[in-house]
């Protein structure tokens, strides 16, 4: 039988929601900018090709999508000038990367967003700023764990 929070802990709950919301907000705002010329799908693969060149069927996995799908995807980052294609020694395999524009993009969109969070972070008081940040690193690492994300808690009294 899986129980109810608390009282305090449904509070809690109800303060991180607001707070992702907010983070959402942040986030959506500088993907939204009308210097972006990629919608939120191709953005998403972006981010995937940013930790390194894939073959197509390797994004689709990250994407939850069709191997077809991802393909048209990639057709129109490359066409975009966001996206490189490497073919193999045999033609066979075919490798996606970020272009060096992909990069300058994504990097364009990660300021915007720290610049966004350090004017927030900055109107906080610095003991607030200090217990965010470890509950932050807490809650990633709680977040980490197997088996995370089930199950009940309670706050301290």
């Amino acid at each position: 039988m899986v129980e109810t929070p608390g009282e305090e802990a449904a509070d809690s709950v109800a303060a991180l929601d607001d707070a992702a919301f907010a983070l959402m907000d942040i986030w959506t705002r500088a993907h939204s900018a009308p210097d972006v010329p990629v919608p939120s799908a191709q953005l998403r693969a972006m981010f995937v090709l940013e930790r390194g060149a894939v073959n197509v069927s390797h994004l689709a996995g990250e994407l939850g999508a069709l191997v077809s799908s991802a393909s048209r995807l990639c057709d129109r980052l490359e066409a975009s000038g966001l996206l490189t294609r490497d073919h193999g020694r045999d033609r066979r395999e075919v490798t996606v990367r970020l272009s060096a524009d992909g990069r300058a993009l994504l990097d364009r969109l990660r300021r915007r967003r720290r610049e966004e969070l350090t004017r927030v972070l900055a109107s906080m008081p610095t003991s607030a700023r200090a217990a965010l940040l470890w509950g932050l690193v807490e809650f990633h690492e709680a977040a980490a764990r197997p088996g995370a994300g089930g199950g009940t808690f309670s706050l301290p009294a």
